[in-house]
């Protein structure tokens, strides 16, 4: 029994992770909205954050072209998903009490919420990592707090939680907020800085594109089912996207039984968490929550503002997306619900009744959001590649000099091969050039603006009136590769022929080096030295991280073998 009791909670949060992730963790690539996994991705300028392109995927899409020259995409991806899901299963627990029944509760009011599982649909694995690390951060940070030693593994969590901007934002907030002492305060800050150096150069160094479209209110959370937005929100839901909604949140009576069991939760178990965390900590989630709370809100109820700090405020455009700093409250509403399970079971001394009370309350989550299971009923199949991609990307293996654009100019694609679900063009990629891809999005009709300048100068150039001009101008713009999709539904606003030498002919992509001069586009040099210091401070907390663990490693040896 102490063997189950001990080992429960882990075996629970793994398995919460299969169950949602289900047929995705098969052969081939899950491909949904925003994530984009390719087989080999090739390092390139623009992940350095060298790009015209508002950095938005700095640094995530450096490691993971570092990675996966070690462990093929394929594996890579599914690895960080289960990984994240169990990760996040894991942390919570430590945010819990002894009892098993709070464990077990803990993990499912962590990892099966409508955040974890609109983020997972959406696509925002960069998202789900700062998610999954939250729980141990603020573990180590009130460790920190405590005896002044940065933990062996805060360095590797910190850069785990800030792979993207926001990311980066919410994973400093908490470790500040709850291990920030007058003593250590240099040594988190530097930590903090250097885990997020590479993107906060990146964007500085493209101020001058780093303000998004004003219309802030299209990404704003939403009412879903019955609930009000304040209370969809409050449950942890509320994506601005509709389409990975899942259907349970849109009935009456789930998403309100909720609501109540977060409150009753809430009510039941802060007696007991605060005595257990100290006021402190305590202090600090509450914090956490309200801000992340009160950020979603933001985007709902004045999204004129939001629009405001967007189009005009340089970096507003992390406050957007409302949605996602509910991240923030993941931490205090599991260890709430966990708290309050812990007060129910101790009101009896028998095993039984404690049982009942740790398998009901782990269930509950699922019961209120049983579509979420099995990927979606079986919505998040991995999807095969083409065959002739793998021939294009070979025939550019000596490329002509110049960036690469896509045709259609459009940014989503809903191929045939990805079973219909929608997913940026992958293509690009795919192909391991430098690109320039249309970061335009519509939504409810509206077509948002982006933040690369080219992105405009490119549909113009398409809308020259013969295909040499199109060519020449496309040159200008440093572009010397065009791939065109011939499997994708197309208009003369997106696509138009260029005039170029063929290099690859396929079933559903054709490429052509344009027949026309090309201006390489090269960075500044103050550009690149700014940003190779921001990554050697990057790399610098890692290698920190690793020599703390080798020293941890090296001492418990020594002492084992008696040489101290």
């Amino acid at each position: 029994m102490r063997f189950v009791a001990r080992y429960a909670p882990a075996a629970w949060a793994l398995a919460l992770g299969l169950l949602l992730l289900g047929p995705a963790l098969g052969p081939g690539y899950l491909l949904t909205y925003d994530m984009v996994w390719v087989p080999d991705l090739a390092l390139r300028g623009d992940f350095w954050g060298l790009g015209t392109a508002l950095p938005r995927a700095v640094p995530s899409d450096a490691v993971v072209a570092v990675l996966d020259s070690v462990v093929p995409g394929m594996v890579l991806q599914k690895v960080v998903l289960l990984g994240a899901l169990a990760l996040g299963g894991l942390g919570a627990i430590r945010l819990a009490g002894r009892s098993t029944a709070a464990r077990l509760v803990a993990v499912s009011a962590y990892v099966w919420t409508p955040f974890v599982v609109e983020r997972l649909w959406i696509g925002h694995w960069p998202l789900l990592l700062c998610w999954a690390v939250l729980p141990w951060l603020v573990v180590e940070a009130a460790r920190f707090r405590g005896d002044g030693r940065l933990g062996a593994a805060l360095p590797f969590l910190l850069v785990v939680g800030s792979l993207s901007a926001n990311a980066g934002v919410m994973s400093a907030l908490v470790l500040l907020g709850v291990g920030l002492t007058r003593r250590g305060a240099v040594r988190l800050a530097l930590a903090v800085v250097a885990a997020n150096a590479p993107w906060l150069v990146a964007g500085v160094l493209h101020l001058d594109s780093a303000t998004s479209s004003a219309a802030g209110g299209v990404f704003g959370v939403n009412a879903e089912g019955s609930l009000p937005t304040p209370l969809s929100v409050l449950t942890l839901g509320g994506i601005w996207n509709a389409e990975v909604v899942p259907a349970s949140r849109t009935g009456v009576v789930l998403p309100l039984v909720l609501a109540g069991v977060l409150v009753a939760a809430a009510v039941a178990g802060w007696p007991l968490l605060r005595e257990r965390l100290g006021r402190r900590t305590m202090d600090a989630l509450v914090a956490s929550w309200l801000l992340g709370y009160g950020l979603a809100l933001l985007s709902w109820a004045a999204p004129e503002t939001v629009g405001g700090l967007a189009g005009h405020v340089p970096g507003g455009g992390l406050l957007r997306d409302g949605g996602r700093f509910l991240a923030l409250c993941a931490p205090l509403t599991a260890a709430l619900m966990a708290a309050g399970a812990e007060r129910l079971a101790g009101r009896w001394r028998e095993l039984a009744p404690k049982v009942v009370v740790g398998v009901a309350g782990a269930l509950l989550p699922l019961a209120l959001m049983p579509d979420a299971a099995w990927g979606g009923g079986g919505d998040l199949d991995p999807a095969t590649y083409p065959d002739d991609w793998a021939a294009a990307r070979a025939a550019l293996a000596d490329p002509p000099p110049g960036d690469l654009v896509v045709l259609p100019f459009t940014s989503y694609r809903a191929p045939t091969w990805n079973g219909g679900r929608k997913v940026l063009d992958p293509l690009a990629r795919y192909l391991q050039r430098d690109y320039v891809v249309n970061d335009q999005l519509a939504v409810d009709g509206r077509l948002i603006s982006g933040e690369d300048p080219r992105v405009p100068a490119v549909l113009d150039a398409l809308q020259e009136p013969d295909a040499t001009s199109r060519a020449t101008a496309l040159g200008r713009l440093g572009i010397g590769i065009v791939a065109r999709e011939t499997d994708v539904p197309t208009s003369p606003a997106y696509d138009a022929p260029v005039a170029g030498t063929r290099i690859f002919h396929g079933a559903s992509v054709d490429v052509v080096r344009i027949d026309a001069p090309v201006a390489l586009r090269e960075p500044p040099t103050s550009w690149v030295v700014a940003l190779s210091a921001a990554w050697g401070a990057f790399l610098l907390l890692l290698l920190g991280g690793t020599w703390n663990v080798f020293s941890l490693l090296w001492s418990r040896m020594r002492t084992r073998r008696g040489f101290q």
